[in-house]
């Protein structure tokens, strides 16, 4: 079905993948598809009210992510925290990320034939933390041309990020052989070979007052892609205020790091 109106649309895909679709008004349109964080905006919903791309004439895509938003575990946010502390990277960050991985061809598909997306429009990535290593991950896996991706408060080096994490709760990570495993796959500096060899332009924008976890890998990424690097004074990792589940009023940081999502994309997307 071709979508006429500009008017969001929701749904879930035949494979079980939530989504929120803003229709383009113009024909021909490029396409922008977006994952978002596990930190505030944690859905699909409140991530499109946070980065709308205002401005932005594109077919936008904001797809759900794994063990989040409607496919969240019986007992919400207290139980996505209980795995956490029990093994955040083989009950969370790894079955996410490879999860997702996996489903965005099919999804991708299904929801673009629903808004009538032409088959050689332009396409964009858009990622927050740990729909930033999907959106990596998808670029590296070359199953989609891409011309342009925009990766914000980044998760590129995952286990830069589980040791920041495991200081900040007091605990000692217990790496494993799989767990080294799925820190090797979600090491996006070293991959960096086969981001460049996608041939997107890369953006990657981060906060200054983000963690190490998140920044210093950031920055490694930038050095070893060629990525643009925007550092946004003020703002840390979130991009909404608590809970993050439901649409809500843009942050000030939000909105700056929209602006040059919209500015990358409306660049590199014609």
């Amino acid at each position: 079905m071709n979508e006429s109106s500009t008017t969001p649309i929701t749904g879930t895909t035949a494979s079980g993948v939530p989504y929120l679709a803003v229709p383009a008004a113009a024909a021909g349109a490029p396409v922008v598809v977006a994952w978002h964080l596990l930190d505030p905006p944690r859905t699909e919903t409140a991530f499109a009210a946070a980065l709308p791309l205002a401005g932005l004439d594109a077919h936008k895509i904001y797809l759900g992510l794994p063990l989040s938003g409607a496919r969240t575990p019986a007992g919400g946010l207290d139980e996505i925290m209980r795995l956490g502390m029990e093994d955040a990277v083989l009950n969370l960050h790894w079955p996410i990320y490879r999860d997702a991985v996996a489903e965005f061809p099919a999804a991708f598909a299904e929801i673009r034939e629903r808004l009538g997306v032409s088959g050689d429009a332009a396409v964009g990535l858009l990622g927050g933390s740990a729909g930033s290593a999907v959106a990596a991950g998808v670029l590296a896996a070359r199953e989609q041309r891409v011309r342009a991706a925009v990766l914000v408060s980044p998760m590129l080096r995952l286990r830069s990020m589980v040791d920041v994490l495991s200081e900040f709760f007091g605990i000692d990570y217990p790496w494993s052989a799989e767990s080294d495993r799925a820190a090797e796959v979600m090491d996006f500096v070293a991959r960096a070979p086969e981001i460049v060899a996608a041939g997107a332009s890369l953006r990657v924008i981060a906060g200054a007052d983000d963690s190490a976890g998140s920044t210093v890998p950031a920055r490694a990424f930038a050095d070893a892609t060629g990525a643009d690097l925007q550092v946004v004074d003020g703002v840390a990792h979130a991009l909404a205020e608590e809970p993050g589940i439901e649409a809500a009023p843009q942050t000030d940081g939000a909105k700056r790091y929209d602006a040059f999502a919209v500015e990358w994309f409306g660049a590199r997307l014609r």
